[in-house]
């Protein structure tokens, strides 16, 4: 009887194998770093308050406040540097005391390298930091199955015209 299932057990296992080996691709590693162009005053508006807590304010350091984005995002740090696609998504300010948001946000390419793949990212925002990490859970196209993290560095900020610059370092691994 010992006989009979080993001749079976190696049957299964090196089917099993194979089957890994089979599926096994290498991941690729992409670094970038591109800006973040958000207006939240002004006629170019691309960041706005969309609901909030009845009978309190709805601005971004508020529990509870959803806020919507579609910003642009460029190679350089000038407005009128090459685009490179689009940062869209949302924002909950999910902590009482309003410091971290839970971000969820598509950066979607137009750009001729990568035009029509995204890279998804969803995590803590911590809004009062200069520097914070969010985690990469997907991406489409090129950057399909990816996974990874982006740097939000706060490069420029005016609060009186509501315009700010955020550089996104993105590191991702991806097929």
């Amino acid at each position: 009887m010992a006989l009979a299932i080993s001749p079976l057990l190696i049957l299964v296992l090196s089917t099993t194998v194979l089957a890994m080996a089979s599926t096994h691709h290498d991941f690729k590693e992409t670094k970038m770093s591109m800006y973040m162009h958000d207006f939240t005053a002004g006629p170019n508006i691309t960041d706005i308050t969309v609901a909030g807590i009845a009978g309190k304010l709805w601005v971004f350091n508020q529990f509870g406040t959803i806020y919507v984005n579609d910003d642009s995002l460029t190679e350089g740090p000038s407005r009128n540097s090459t685009a490179v696609g689009r940062a869209q998504g949302f924002a909950v300010t999910a902590s009482l005391d309003g410091r971290n948001a839970l971000s969820l946000m598509s950066f979607v390419f137009t750009n001729k390298k990568y035009n029509g793949s995204t890279i998804e990212v969803q995590g803590c925002y911590k809004q009062y930091e200069r520097s914070t990490e969010v985690p990469v859970v997907s991406g489409t196209g090129k950057f399909r199955f990816a996974r990874g993290y982006v740097i939000f560095e706060t490069y420029f900020f005016d609060i009186p015209s509501g315009y700010s610059i955020i550089r996104c370092n993105i590191t991702v691994q991806h097929y």
